[in-house]
């Protein structure tokens, strides 16, 4: 392995201040883009979508649970899975400490998948997960949200996703290592027992929602890599001496290290 360059601690503070002017340039412009984000013109919500949660079938208002705002996860958990992707268990598993303090601040937090309620709930209590969790199942949610398409839709290329139209069944999920053994995206899908092109017909993603004089407006979505600013795992990663260091799917459900999947 090769030997990282060394320096004297005041060579390391030089540099660590250079670097500190451009942590700061890119604070300012996240702070610059946060503000775009909520300029983004509010779209009227004009379906009745109904959900599954614990207090039983619910429309879309009820998530609110009396604030104004409403920030939505979108979970790949797809009614053919037996357990939560792997990519959003690492996810969510930040949530817990995180919505306690949002619904102090007048913003409401939900997890949304298509699975049945009783899958989810199962799988939440297997996690040690106390967040909301939804079923959309037998609504347009997820689909009208782009994070579920059909097998129509993969094979054809009409997947549009993360504001960009995929092509037929992308190439990612018919490549094989050379060794014959599972590629990223099979490991992946065998998680959740499923095969890859059900599991990659679901989709994750983050939508926030506004409700004003009773009427819901949807205000934004994230997709794909926009979702790495709430990936708890990776932003504290990218801090350490190695940053990502990652060859291929290392991480598992978090119940799963040591127990191979």
């Amino acid at each position: 392995m090769m030997m990282h360059k060394t320096g004297t601690r005041a060579e390391w503070l030089q540099a660590r201040l250079a670097l500190l002017e451009e942590e700061k340039a890119l604070t300012r412009r996240s702070d610059e883009i946060a503000a775009k984000r909520q300029d983004l013109p509010w779209v009227k919500i004009e379906k009745d979508y109904q959900l599954e949660t614990e207090a039983g079938i619910v429309p879309l208002a009820a998530l609110f649970k009396g604030r104004s705002q409403l920030l939505v996860y979108h979970f790949m958990f797809g009614p053919d899975y037996t357990a939560g992707c792997p990519s959003c268990s690492s996810i969510a598993d930040g949530f817990n400490g995180v919505f306690v303090h949002l619904e102090n601040h007048d913003v409401a937090f939900s997890a949304v998948s298509r699975a049945p309620l009783a899958k989810l709930l199962e799988f939440k209590r297997r996690m040690g997960w106390t967040f909301d969790w939804a079923s959309s199942s037998g609504s347009d949610f997820n689909r009208d949200f782009n994070v579920w398409f059909t097998p129509e839709e993969q094979q054809s290329g009409g997947i549009e996703y993360n504001y960009r139209r995929e092509p037929p069944i992308p190439d990612v999920l018919q490549k094989q290592s050379p060794s014959g053994e599972q590629g990223p995206a099979d490991l992946i899908a065998s998680m959740t027992g499923t095969d890859i092109n059900t599991f990659a017909r679901e989709r994750p993603g983050l939508s926030a929602f506004i409700m004003r004089d009773g009427d819901i407006y949807h205000t934004y979505s994230s997709y794909a890599r926009g979702l790495d600013g709430v990936w708890g795992m990776y932003q504290w990663l990218d801090r350490a001496p190695l940053g990502r260091n990652e060859e291929g799917v290392w991480w598992r459900h978090h119940d799963r290290y040591g127990a191979g999947q």
